[in-house]
């Protein structure tokens, strides 16, 4: 079983991932986390060729035998792991290891290119949407921060970025179920996934059951 979920930044990917694969019973990866880990790998005067980046069954990513896991989430990588992303070599380098660690087995997969590129084949596709300000508001809660101006600027920046790149573009696959997040509680969000989720599954007669 794979599930992809696709959206920009701070629309609810991550909560959503870790609730279906929960539910589900299944390995949740969160892919930014890797561009995260090579943007910090080449801040860290590692050259590409050189970067090894392994993630563990309970989520732990490692950079060069590094744990890093608790530090991917700054400003800084926002902004580097968007301009990585945009690299041909970075991008083919981790869809490749993406779909090795896909292949075989029940997971729910997050990104930006996961339903149109990474797994086009996904058993379910998400499409996640917010506003800017909505996105805003969450990411400046998440890091405790009062204005959320600089932020809400950050995020349309990214989000020109993501979508107008020339290499996978952050669209929605045709066959994704797009759910706004904007103006719905975390909960019915998550409801809502995993009912889609239920009918893909017995679209195409899966085998996988809730909380194998």
């Amino acid at each position: 079983m794979h599930i992809a979920i696709d959206g920009p930044a701070a629309s609810g990917k991550s909560s959503v991932a870790k609730a279906l694969a929960e539910h589900f019973g299944a390995l949740h990866l969160e892919t930014g986390k890797m561009y995260r880990a090579v943007a910090l790998g080449l801040s860290r005067g590692i050259p590409l060729d050189r970067i090894r980046i392994q993630v563990s069954d309970a989520g732990t990513f490692l950079l060069n035998d590094d744990d890093v896991t608790g530090c991917l989430h700054t400003p800084a990588l926002d902004r580097a792991s968007s301009e990585v992303a945009t690299r041909a070599d970075v991008r083919h380098r981790l869809v490749a290891l993406q779909q090795a660690i896909a292949a075989g087995r029940n997971i729910v997969m997050e990104g930006r290119d996961i339903g149109t590129v990474v797994l086009p084949h996904a058993d379910a596709k998400i499409f996640l949407e917010a506003s800017p300000e909505v996105r805003a508001r969450r990411r400046a809660q998440q890091r405790g921060e009062v204005d959320h101006r600089t932020i809400l600027k950050d995020l349309r920046e990214r989000d020109h970025r993501d979508r107008t790149r020339a290499l996978s573009p952050l669209n929605a696959a045709s066959d994704a179920r797009i759910i706004d997040t904007s103006e719905k509680a975390l909960s019915k969000v998550i409801l809502e996934a995993i009912a889609w989720v239920k009918e893909r599954l017995a679209e195409g007669d899966s085998s996988v059951q809730e909380g194998d």
